[in-house]
């Protein structure tokens, strides 16, 4: 992903994960159980942190190894969409099934992060 991309991949999932909080406050508090309610905030929490995990990423591009960097953001983004899709999935829907596949985004959001540091690794000192 260019830095570009990060931003702006970055500061639409912010977007869409205050709309999603908000949907959940608001609209969701009557229609869904308290633990599937419990099950959308995970999922906008961490569509959030890595929403700012993409903008850390673009902010610190320079001094991280540039393949790496790209590799770390397009993991972090499926991370995001298989977690919290599932997540927001298995909310709206009931199918509790879906949750098998949330471990999945896990493990991408997780291989992401060690980008991260292997990038910044493979960058050298500076």
């Amino acid at each position: 992903m260019s830095i570009r991309t990060l931003i702006i991949t970055g500061a639409l999932l912010l977007a869409l994960g205050v709309a999603a909080g908000a949907f959940g406050a608001h609209g969701l508090k009557r229609l869904v159980s308290p633990d599937l309610l419990e099950v959308w905030k995970t999922a906008v929490l961490y569509q959030v942190i890595h929403g700012l995990g993409l903008l850390l990423l673009a902010a610190l591009a320079r001094a991280l190894d540039p393949g790496l960097a790209a590799w770390a953001g397009g993991l972090m983004l499926g991370g995001v969409l298989v977690f919290s899709g599932s997540l927001y999935i298995l909310t709206l829907s009931g199918m509790r099934a879906l949750g098998a596949i949330t471990p999945v985004g896990g493990v991408l959001l997780i291989g992401a992060w060690v980008l991260v540091a292997l990038a910044a690794w493979r960058a050298g000192p500076g």
